[in-house]
C-alpha cells in the first residue's frame, strides 16, 4: 500500500505513520505543507499571520491529523478535524462559511468536520491517502459521532467547465435526499459554464463517494482557492462494507 518514489532511478518505499498532532511544533509542520500546496503550487490567496503557513481562525480549535515519512522525518499528508463541541466554541463549522447547513440542524451534535487536506506532490500514487481515511476512520469509531461532513474542492484551471461537468455527472447517484441538502451562499455559476462531457473527477471526491458519501448539493465557489467545492456528508451507517472492513480493524 506504501507508495514508491521514484527519482530517476527506483527508491524504496518510505515508512509511514499517520497520527494526531499532539502539540504545536507538529500544528506547524501541517500548515506549512498546507502553504506549500495551496499558496505555492495552487495559487491559492491566503490569509494568515505568519508568511509561509496556511492558518486561519479554525486552527487552533481542530485536531490536526499527520501522515508522516518516518525515513525522512517530513510530514507529507494532513487531515484537520472539527468536533461539533469545537465547532461550538468557535461558533461555526467551516463549511458554514461556504453553505447554509439550515437542514442538517438537527445533526450537528453527531457531526465531524474534515477538510484542509493534502499531500506532498512526491507522494500522490495513493498510499499517504490511505493512512489519512484510516486515521480518520479509527477517530470516527473512537468519537462515536454519526456523520462526517466536509467540502471537497475541484480546481477551476479551466474556468469551472470541469466542475460543472463533475456536479452533472454525480446529481443522478450520488446527491443527499431532499432533507439532508444544503445550499451553496455563493453558487458556481452552472448556467454560464460548458459542462465537460467526461470530467476528470478528483481522487479525494472519488474517495468519498467509494465509501458511500453524499453529494449535499450544487457547488459552491471559493475564489480564494480558486476551486469549486462540494459539500459531502457520509452518514456512518452508509460506510461501505468493503472500506469498514479495511478501515475499522
Amino acid at each position: 500500500m506504501l507508495q514508491e518514489r521514484l527519482s530517476g532511478k527506483e527508491r524504496k518505499k518510505p515508512s509511514l505513520h499517520v497520527a494526531l498532532a499532539r502539540h504545536a511544533d507538529e500544528v506547524r509542520e501541517a500548515q506549512r505543507l498546507r502553504w506549500k500546496i495551496f499558496a505555492e503550487e495552487l495559487g491559492a490567496r491566503l490569509t494568515t499571520p505568519e508568511p509561509g503557513h496556511d492558518i486561519d481562525l479554525y486552527d487552533p480549535f481542530c485536531e490536526h491529523l499527520l501522515v508522516r515519512d518516518q525515513d525522512s522525518g517530513e510530514v507529507v499528508g494532513t487531515y484537520r478535524i472539527l468536533s461539533h463541541d469545537a465547532a461550538k466554541r468557535v461558533g461555526s463549522y467551516y463549511s458554514e462559511n461556504e453553505f447554509d447547513l439550515t437542514r442538517l440542524q438537527h445533526m450537528k451534535s453527531r457531526m465531524v468536520e474534515v477538510g484542509r487536506s493534502c499531500v506532498h506532490a512526491d507522494y500522490r500514487s495513493g498510499g499517504v491517502i490511505t493512512y489519512l481515511w484510516a486515521g480518520l476512520a479509527e477517530y470516527m469509531l473512537n468519537s462515536g459521532h454519526d456523520y462526517m461532513i466536509g467540502c471537497a474542492s475541484i480546481g477551476m484551471q479551466d474556468g469551472g467547465h470541469n466542475a460543472a461537468g463533475i456536479w452533472h455527472a454525480l446529481r443522478e447517484k450520488h446527491l443527499a435526499p431532499v432533507e439532508w441538502r444544503v445550499f451553496p451562499r455563493c453558487p458556481l455559476p452552472l448556467e454560464e459554464l460548458d459542462a465537460t462531457p467526461a470530467p476528470s473527477v478528483p481522487p479525494l471526491v472519488k474517495g468519498y463517494l467509494r465509501v458511500g458519501a453524499y453529494v449535499g448539493g450544487e457547488p459552491a465557489w471559493d475564489p480564494d482557492f480558486n476551486t469549486a467545492d462540494l459539500f459531502v456528508l457520509l452518514p456512518m451507517s452508509r460506510l461501505n462494507p468493503a472500506y469498514a472492513r479495511h478501515f475499522l480493524k
